[in-house]
């Protein structure tokens, strides 16, 4: 997973489970730390150097990441599980449906 930058899609009737400092609290308990920088909340994990996050309006979320990818394949593997866990608790749905919305876009 090189740095990249996605907007994801929030789930109808999600936004209210992320809504005001949620996001926040869910990244703490996924990631351990968490640091504001105006709009943005942004921590870092595993092979994940920096995660930056930030709402685009009631519907989407932006995502930037930055990784290290000179990490073992342990380090790999978590880091992916625990984005993929941070993805769907913060849009309501699962690597499946995303990867199928984003196909369809």
């Amino acid at each position: 997973m090189p740095d990249t930058m996605n907007e994801y899609d929030i789930k109808r009737g999600h936004f209210e489970k992320i809504e005001g400092d949620k996001l926040e609290t869910l990244m703490k308990d996924l990631f351990g730390t968490v640091s504001r920088d105006g709009d943005k909340l942004k921590s870092s994990f595993g092979a994940m150097e920096l995660i930056s996050v930030w709402m685009g309006g009631k519907k989407s979320i932006f995502v930037e990441t930055k990784m290290n990818t000179k990490v073992d394949d342990k380090t790999a593997s978590e880091t992916i599980r625990l984005y993929n866990q941070f993805l769907e608790r913060s849009t309501g749905f699962t690597a499946k449906e995303r990867r199928k919305k984003m196909s369809k876009d």
